[in-house]
């Protein structure tokens, strides 16, 4: 927006044409009429003002036809790996895990940690399994901690776990690994499992899915 401000500026041409009459000769009148018309032009452009113009929406610069929008790989956050073995490897080793991770961690230290990776893992798969399952409870440390189903867990309490040890560490990785569903378990839909030196009364009704080491696992 231009705002014009002409107005004295006429008002101090006019007096200067005034003044200027009273010369002697006509043409001295009209050369100095001549040069007021001039400063009299100047003036008004120099007294412009420019009022900046505020835009309401904010000017996005367009990007070039040819530009490239970067994209995030989801499998970014996901480790690759070959083997169960592997994939333990690559799992971090540091910063602490949340209490529902350290019951699935827990439960897998003391039921499975003579027992290979797979048998581990489809351990953690049945916690998994049960939490979800609208039988049991529906957190990993309800389910851990459920009346009579784990002989490891003590007066509601679990035992002391050796932290340092590789035992726990190999837990720890199970636990995320499970969790997040990152390996395929043996057990797939297993919710429970026994060992295979015992029959209990209950395993004639379920349906046996795999034998990994010294576990049986049903649904």
């Amino acid at each position: 927006m231009i705002r014009k401000t002409t107005g004295f500026s006429a008002i101090v041409a006019a007096t200067a044409l005034t003044i200027l009459a009273g010369a002697e000769g006509s043409g001295a009148n009209a050369q100095v009429a001549a040069q007021a018309t001039e400063v009299t032009a100047a003036e008004a452009q120099l007294t412009e003002e420019v009022v900046p113009v505020f835009v309401e929406k904010p000017v996005v610069q367009e990007l070039p036809e040819d530009a490239e929008v970067p994209s995030r790989d989801s499998s970014d956050d996901v480790p690759q790996a070959d083997s169960l073995r592997e994939l333990v490897s690559q799992m971090p080793t540091t910063g602490q895990l949340s209490e529902e991770l350290r019951c699935l961690a827990g439960a897998v230290y003391f039921e499975s940690r003579g027992e290979p990776l797979d048998g581990q893992l489809a351990v953690a798969q049945v916690i998994i399994n049960r939490a979800e399952d609208n039988r049991f409870p529906s957190s990993y440390c309800g389910v851990v901690y459920q009346r009579s189903q784990f002989s490891f867990v003590k007066r509601g309490r679990m035992p002391h776990i050796r932290t340092g040890s590789t035992a726990w560490k190999r837990a720890e990785a199970i636990a995320r690994i499970a969790h997040r569903g990152l390996w395929d378990s043996l057990a797939s839909d297993a919710l429970f499992f026994h060992a295979n030196y015992v029959r209990p009364v209950w395993s004639h009704r379920k349906v046996a899915l795999a034998t990994i080491d010294t576990h049986v696992f049903y649904r």
